[in-house]
């Protein structure tokens, strides 16, 4: 498409609210370096000095409505008064700019090729959360949402992503898509006129994007009351449902699954879990929802609400389709739980052998899915006769990604571990090893971020068992600090390596993350995460010997997992800490790979892979 910039009209709908608006113009006017923009302001019949105000400013068109005629209808009359030939810039007059480069992001973007469609951008709140990476409509309550609403701001979502709608307080919209698609909808007044548009703008064949590099502030709402926010929103709810409900209802999925698992407890699985539903849904497949513990477990029989995902809470109010390929996604003694027609387990284990309840029940499955190599080798060498399909899990690259704002300590180098305090991820031989391989007075630290749910467990007593030499590398314990999971890649960015001597891993979640982020890791070379660490993006510890399992957990009775080496981890952490440069490209290397190859989305697809198998087996 054409290098030279297309020129811009922006266009500002105002409605009272005068002091937003003299934000929104003074930011824009000083954080715009695009070389061809005019704005034109339309305004909806204020009566607190806005029209006044705007007649005496230079550089702008103002029109002036006689009274409120809506977002939908104002917006169309800005449209009118652009050029013929110029592309339109739709911004709420409550935002403020401060990105120079904002608009001509915008425009390369929108510009990038000819299917793109409206072009929106990340939106924050003054107090430095989220408030919109793009927006989706669950077809469950037509209830629009934002992606990543409510976080707090740590640069999540900085990549530029294709997305179902995004919110028209910032939309960039090409001249040749709005001859094509046409104006806004006026039967909205305001609210679903943007979620309208950008659905027409999907069934003419474009893409909506939403620009990770921009970033504007928003404030929200300040034109309207609560009780007029609540009638327009119900007024703009009930025109896009005649308009879209059952031609959404119709198209939007194209495939079901059962699902047995946990969204609400603090595992793995738990988490795991409302990811991989989360992508299938976003994917069109249609995921039914039960809770797979219940009486006779010592998990809770009732499951809570997940506050962290909407989409999860939506999925999690589903019940069960009896007709669909069920998957119980959970502990392998847990498999009985499937009443599908078509039955799948899907589990993972740390060591080189499966209990044999477990082997039990993988053979009542119609088919087996383990995320690794690893496990498909350890479920078969332990009897299981089903078939066995690798279904890798994933890392989510918006909220793990070298773009995510650290905070380093300045002049320390920072080896970072996360784990559950046990004997399957060798705390102790961490600890002993850093502190006998640094000094104190060098500028390195090890921060171990610690979990531990176990009330039976003192981890300060067993740590002081390890008489730490206070000369030795200076240690900081985190012990059962939360970190929502949005925010934890802060704390991946502001480390410079990760270090995990796990004795094994079922998938590795702390390892995948790390590496997306771009840090340098040191993970023992063993199970499962060796299916994303090589040599060549990571730095794999070598192994002594597989040894028994011996923690509490009674699924690794009579098993063996690995005994990283103490000799070569202190060797791995002391050629780091001399060599950053060297452990940076590593790290850089390893985020790409993991990112491109290893997310969510490309899980979710191997699982859509094999319904279409199972589909087609089935006729």
């Amino acid at each position: 498409m054409s290098a030279v910039p297309a020129p811009v009209t922006i266009v500002i709908l105002t409605w009272n609210a005068l002091e937003y608006t003299i934000r929104c113009l003074d930011t824009l006017r000083a954080h715009t370096d695009h070389p061809d923009y005019r704005i034109v302001v339309v305004d909806n019949g204020s009566t607190d000095g806005t029209v006044e105000f705007l007649q005496a400013q230079e550089s702008i068109t103002l029109v002036r409505n006689p009274a409120n005629l809506g977002f939908a209808k104002g917006c169309n009359i800005g449209i009118r008064h652009s050029p013929p030939d110029d592309d339109i810039l739709l911004l709420n007059n409550d935002t403020e700019i401060h990105q120079r480069d904002w608009l001509s992001r915008l425009q390369t973007l929108a510009h990038s090729a000819p299917d793109v469609g409206v072009v929106g951008c990340r939106l924050t709140r003054p107090d430095g959360t989220l408030q919109h990476a793009g927006s989706y409509m669950p077809l469950d309550t037509l209830v629009g949402q934002q992606t990543g609403g409510g976080e707090k701001d740590v640069n999540q979502y900085s990549d530029d992503r294709q997305v179902e709608s995004v919110v028209f307080a910032c939309a960039y919209l090409r001249r040749d898509l709005l001859a094509k698609v046409g104006l806004l909808d006026e039967e909205y007044f305001c609210y679903y006129e943007d979620s309208d548009y950008c659905q027409r703008v999907t069934a003419e064949g474009y893409r909506n994007l939403c620009c990770g590099g921009v970033t504007i502030v928003h404030y929200q709402n300040v034109s309207t009351t609560r009780d007029a926010h609540a009638a327009y929103f119900q007024n703009g709810q009930r025109v896009f449902c005649a308009k879209w409900e059952a031609k959404l209802l119709q198209s939007r999925y194209n495939r079901d699954i059962g699902w047995h698992s946990a969204f609400n407890l603090p595992t793995a699985y738990a988490s795991s879990s409302r990811e991989l539903v989360s992508a299938l849904d976003r994917l069109g497949v249609r995921v039914s929802y039960r809770y797979v513990y219940g009486p006779g477990t010592v998990i809770p029989a009732q499951e809570a609400e997940c506050g962290e995902s909407y989409l999860a809470n939506m999925i999690h109010a589903r019940e069960l389709d009896a007709g669909a390929p069920q998957v119980v996604y959970a502990q392998g003694d847990r498999f009985e739980a499937n009443s599908g027609t078509y039955k799948i387990g899907f589990t993972m284990l740390e060591t080189d052998g499966l209990p044999r309840e477990w082997v039990r029940q993988a053979n009542l499955m119609d088919e087996v899915w383990v995320p690794s190599r690893f496990n498909a080798g350890t479920f078969r060498d332990s009897g299981v006769t089903r078939p066995i399909h690798v279904v890798p899990l994933g890392v989510d690259p918006d909220h793990f990604s070298p773009a995510i704002a650290g905070k380093p300590l300045l002049g320390v180098y920072t080896f970072l571990s996360i784990f559950e305090w046990g004997e399957r991820k060798a705390p102790q031989s961490l600890l002993r090893a850093f502190n006998q391989e640094f000094r104190a007075d060098e500028p390195v630290i090890l921060l171990a971020k610690v979990m531990n749910a176990d009330p039976d467990v003192d981890v300060h007593r067993e740590v002081a068992d390890l008489h730490l030499d206070p000369r030795g590398g200076r240690i900081h314990l985190s012990l059962n600090q939360v970190v929502p999971t949005h925010q934890l890649g802060v704390l991946y960015r502001s480390a410079d390596c990760f270090v995990l001597p796990t004795r094994g891993e079922g998938w590795g979640l702390p390892i995948i993350e790390a590496m997306a982020c771009g840090l340098p890791v040191i993970a023992t070379d063993w199970s499962a995460h060796c299916d994303f660490m090589t040599a060549d993006n990571a730095y794999p510890l070598p192994v002594e010997a597989l040894v028994p399992a011996r923690a509490k957990c009674p699924y690794y009775a009579g098993f063996r997992w690995a005994e990283p080496s103490h000799t070569q981890l202190r060797r791995l952490m002391r050629h780091v800490f001399d060599n950053p440069e060297e452990a940076r490209a590593k790290g850089e290397r390893a985020s790409r790979e993991v990112r491109q190859n290893w997310s969510w989305e490309r899980a979710a697809l191997k699982i859509i892979a094999r319904l279409d198998d199972i589909r087609m087996a089935a006729r």
